[in-house]
């Protein structure tokens, strides 16, 4: 169990390495209908109402398992939670490439077709970081996760990234179809690759050296996961935790941002300013580059912050700055006459709008404590839910006051997301309150 590559390679950055390859795979196949959302109306007939319907399937599918996802992780562990959604994401990926034309099957069964497969997709991902939580409650330490965490939305974004100018041309040159059912097996690897080497306990792990269970177990003691699953219906304490609750609304605020990035800005270039789509789908992966690089950035700087000023303050720092300017540059590129300094305060929004991610997360999994999973599920069920105000309320807008004031009102969210995370402590454990 010992030796010279397991010291030069810790077995939990290995679990992290797969956990990091499952989050960038799922971004992949569930951000593949943004990138293709030209091709797929047209081929399908949709107008914006119905592809506003479509788009809000899935957020509403991704919101309403996010708690349940959280509690299956923490009830049956990641290693057999992550195993099961990965193969669902395949089989998905290859529904969607599925559904039927109008000529085919007529517009309205074509598009409750659609809605009900995207209803499911969103399901199906929603798992992937309540999950993840879970894991990385019991591999690392605290004020050493939000690292790990802001490096797996590196590796997340950086899949859209990848994504954006390969899906555009295949999508371009073989049809969305094809595209899809190419990049469905990648699902499957995951699972298979999970299965045989992730493990829900440190301890359990056959390359795990005595030093590195004793540098997780001994910095985790006063934090420690229990190996038993958490009574039935300890997730209410936290559902009504302040601490889980504010951490969630501050993280809507942020996701609403987000959503405007994935759900209307490769459109938002193309149409409102005059970028081809290969072009617009280079500008795309740029600013998840950037995003990448925000959220790898993020999580070092909130783990940095946390041994010198302590969990609470540690974690509100990178969201708060995060949010002020992430907002700031929206509003500066929504306002820009000029596309291409325009594109250059996109890419500074979604970088900062990242930085945030590793904070929160880690903030989520320091409250939930043996329930880690249940308060990152709460804590993104409202971020999704965000989502579909999103969807719904951004082209809403964009028809009374334009496009302008549609993409701007994002920075009215990130202000509110920043007061909201004032009042959160991550460092009160919600499993822990009125045990005694």
């Amino acid at each position: 169990m010992t030796g010279p590559a397991s010291q030069a390679f810790p077995v939990r950055w290995r679990i992290f390495t797969v956990i990091a390859l499952g989050s960038f795979v799922s971004y992949i196949l569930r951000s593949n209908i943004s990138l293709a959302a030209p091709a797929i109306r047209a081929d399908l007939g949709l107008g914006d109402g119905e592809w506003g319907l479509v788009l809000s399937a899935f957020i509403a599918g991704y919101a309403l398992f996010q708690l349940p996802g959280g509690l299956a992780g923490d009830r049956f562990g990641p290693r057999k939670a992550l195993t099961f959604i990965a193969i669902l994401w395949a089989v998905l990926t290859v529904a969607t490439a599925l559904v039927p034309g109008p000529a085919v099957a007529g517009t309205g069964v074509t598009l409750t077709l659609l809605i009900v497969v995207r209803f499911l997709v969103g399901a199906a991902h929603a798992p992937i970081f309540p999950v993840q939580n879970s894991a990385f409650a019991r591999w690392f330490p605290p004020g050493s996760r939000a690292l790990p965490l802001g490096l797996v939305s590196t590796a997340l974004t950086l899949g859209f990234a990848a994504t954006a100018p390969v899906l555009t041309w295949l999508v371009v040159e073989y049809g969305w179809r094809i595209a899809f059912s190419l990049l469905a097996p990648t699902g499957l690897l995951v699972a298979v690759l999970w299965w045989w080497y992730g493990r829900d306990r440190p301890a359990d792990h056959p390359a795990m050296t005595a030093e590195e269970l004793e540098l997780i177990e001994g910095e985790t003691a006063s934090q420690s996961v229990d190996d038993e699953p958490p009574p039935a219906g300890s997730w209410k304490r936290v559902l009504k935790n302040r601490d889980v609750l504010l951490l969630m609304a501050s993280y809507s605020c942020m996701n609403f941002i987000f959503y405007q990035v994935f759900n209307y800005f490769y459109q938002y270039l193309v149409e409102q300013r005059g970028f081809d789509p290969v072009t617009a789908g280079w500008v795309t992966s740029s600013q998840w580059v950037a995003g990448a690089i925000g959220a790898a950035f993020g999580g070092w700087l909130c783990d940095r912050l946390s041994r010198r000023l302590g969990l609470r303050w540690g974690a509100r720092w990178p969201i708060i700055i995060g949010l002020l300017l992430s907002g700031g540059f929206l509003l500066a590129g929504s306002l820009s006459t000029q596309a291409d300094i325009a594109v250059v305060f996109f890419v500074g929004c979604f970088l900062f709008n990242q930085v945030t991610e590793g904070a929160y997360w880690s903030s989520s999994i320091n409250i939930g404590g043996r329930l880690a999973g249940t308060a990152g599920g709460i804590m993104n069920t409202g971020a999704n839910l965000m989502g579909i105000v999103n969807a719904n309320l951004v082209p809403l807008i964009a028809h009374f006051l334009g496009w302008t004031s549609a993409i701007a009102s994002g920075a009215l969210f990130a202000v509110l997301g920043a007061l909201f995370m004032l009042g959160v402590r991550a460092d009160r454990r919600a499993d822990l309150i009125d045990l005694k």
